[in-house]
């Protein structure tokens, strides 16, 4: 089975619970693991002529119980109007590792130029039976998008 599929029902899941229950509480990340979890994004992401954007950057994560994804969302002109870019399967090591999301923006088009990507280590971490979203740490970054 892909791993795109599990991944989106994944995270749907994630955000029927999330709505379901509030917003999950967690330690802010600086009094969790400031120095030894990170995501960076890098300073340029890559659009194809069918709207298809490519994100990437490195993270790092540890003490995960659960599966372990980054995410991405990229945004122009409008802060509230964000496309999700897919996500990758984490692996928390402590070690810094590569990540690279692809996806189709469909709603609107993207044009080159600047941009604002948001990524997000989240975890489905196992309470209760149910797998309830854990946020490990998320950035916010400007970029600019260049053909390709």
């Amino acid at each position: 089975m892909s791993l795109r599929p599990v991944l989106a029902t994944a995270l749907g899941s994630a955000a029927l619970l999330c709505a379901a229950v509030g917003p999950a509480t967690a330690a802010p990340a600086e009094s969790v693991t400031a120095s030894v979890e990170s995501v960076t994004v890098d300073a340029t992401g890559r659009l194809a002529d069918d709207g298809t954007v490519t994100l990437s950057g490195t993270y790092t994560c540890t003490d995960a119980t659960g599966p372990v994804f980054v995410s991405s969302s990229v945004s122009q002109d409008s802060p509230t109007s964000r496309h999700g870019v897919g996500g990758t399967r984490a692996v928390c090591d402590g070690a810094e590792h590569h990540w690279e999301n692809t996806g189709k923006v469909t709603s609107e088009k993207l044009e080159p130029g600047a941009a604002r990507v948001e990524a997000t280590i989240m975890e489905l971490r196992p309470a209760g039976g149910l797998p309830l979203p854990f946020f490990h740490v998320t950035r916010q970054q400007d970029i600019k998008l260049a053909k390709g």
